[in-house]
């Protein structure tokens, strides 16, 4: 059966022939399309039912990420320049070969756009992803983490979270974005460590602005602190961090946002694109899986 991640497009006002050579307008124009296993790319148009003949005309596509700042991780929408895009496929065929169908867990406080640098990771690799908050939510019959956490508790949730963490760990060719405190269970180290495991280190300030920006809300654990939202966002993320950092650093490769920043000269980590935070995971996965094949 073939594995794919397919994305869906719509162009309006597509333009078609009558038979008297007249062009009207038909609508809309859906196109699907997806790289499936052994990198190929399938595309699939469907036109919206007229009596009217389509004029055959070459059609090209482009399926690429949007170009937004890393501010923005939670978009779904998002282009990427062209000589990033190129620089990812590149990196991906180069890590491909040791990878090996490994799966690679994405760790790091919340906020750190491990969901959305994940889905890139996916596409690129011809992986499938999986988000295991979602999937937490999914054994508790659609019940959201923060009513997970006010109706059970939080030693439910961890519990449900290591054996979520038990079972993929028994899958291959997966990218999964961990929640922010999956790494504070010895055992969940076990399972993850069958994969790949990846640090998103963001920091705390540009975590507390992202955070603020769109609500703390779906964040269970961000409703205890006094003060302005960003003001309590950012005391609290402070003491997460104090108790997980070393935790975090249990991860096979750390990806620094701040060491990107550095390396492409921009000031703010806040301007960086997703895509070149997964070209830089993508380079942290190769140089540990060489190091540990003694190619290092």
């Amino acid at each position: 059966m073939e594995s794919k991640a397919v994305q869906r497009l719509q162009f309006p006002a597509m333009v078609y022939s009558d038979k008297g050579g007249r062009t009207v307008p038909s609508g809309s124009l859906n196109v699907s399309c997806g790289f499936m296993e052994h990198k190929k790319l399938r595309v699939f148009v469907s036109v919206p039912s007229t009596k009217i003949q389509q004029r055959k005309l070459p059609l090209k596509i482009a399926c690429s990420y949007n170009k937004v700042p890393a501010s923005t991780l939670k978009s779904e929408s998002f282009k990427t320049p062209l000589s990033e895009e190129l620089i990812l496929k590149s990196k991906s065929k180069e890590v491909e070969p040791y990878l090996s169908g490994r799966c690679i867990y994405l760790v790091g406080m919340m906020g750190s756009g491990k969901t959305t640098v994940g889905k890139i990771l996916s596409q690129v690799l011809c992986y499938s992803f999986f988000d295991s908050d979602t999937l937490i939510e999914e054994e508790v019959d659609g019940t959201s983490v923060a009513d997970i956490f006010k109706h059970y508790g939080e030693t439910f949730f961890r519990d449900k979270e290591t054996e979520v963490l038990r079972k993929l760990s028994m899958t291959h060719r997966h990218v999964i974005s961990t929640g922010g405190g999956a790494v504070v269970r010895p055992i969940n180290w076990k399972y993850m460590h069958k994969g790949v495991s990846i640090w998103l280190d963001v920091p705390v300030e540009a975590l507390a602005q992202r955070i603020t920006a769109v609500g703390t809300n779906s964040r269970p654990l961000l409703h205890s602190e006094v003060g302005d939202a960003y003001t309590k966002t950012f005391m609290r993320l402070s003491s997460l961090f104090e108790e997980r950092s070393q935790a975090y650093a249990n991860a096979n490769a750390k990806v620094s946002l701040e060491n990107i920043a550095a390396k492409l000269g921009q000031k703010d980590v806040s301007d960086l694109t997703p895509t070149a935070i997964a070209i830089e995971a993508l380079e942290q996965i190769l140089g540990f899986l060489k190091s540990e094949d003694g190619y290092c």
